[in-house]
């Protein structure tokens, strides 16, 4: 099982490389040889990480759809749009597909920022300013909406 929990920021070459933090390798030596798929992210302006394994579970997800509703082969479509594999090279550098690069906004700066099974990848800037807009307040709020789901017992 993975538990990504740790935020990490690092530097985009001028050929859109990342150096992946050795403090993240380690949080993925598991499944480090496996490999790894970049997509651009569902639900905000930033890309999603997975490992390969991780990514395997959400296609089996997906795999269940019944392909005779127009509206799940559409979502389908957007899902899978623009996904690439994104193996680290001899030097742990991630090669981040233009096109990629383009949709997230990402620039020089970027945070690897943790969603326990896979990462985002986030412009610096953006992410900074995603994370002030939201008020401690609308934090607790959703904080109190989303945990209040949770089954202590289920695991």
């Amino acid at each position: 099982m993975i538990n990504l929990s740790y935020q990490y920021e690092c530097k985009a070459d001028a050929k859109g490389r990342i150096k992946l933090p050795t403090g993240l390798k380690t949080e993925l030596a598991d499944v480090w040889n496996d490999g790894f798929i970049i997509k651009r992210s569902t639900f905000g302006k930033c890309l999603e990480f997975y490992p390969s394994s991780v990514w395997n579970q959400e296609l089996a997800k997906i795999n269940k759809l019944n392909r005779y509703k127009a509206k799940n082969v559409r979502f389908m479509r957007s899902f899978l749009t623009g996904v690439k594999q994104a193996n680290p090279d001899a030097n742990d550098r991630v090669l981040i597909p233009k096109e990629l690069m383009e949709v997230a906004g990402l620039s020089k700066e970027v945070v690897l920022a943790p969603l326990i099974d896979r990462l985002e990848i986030w412009d610096k800037k953006t992410y900074e300013e995603m994370i002030r807009s939201m008020s401690n307040e609308e934090y607790q709020e959703l904080a109190e909406d989303v945990m209040q789901n949770i089954d202590p017992d289920q695991e």
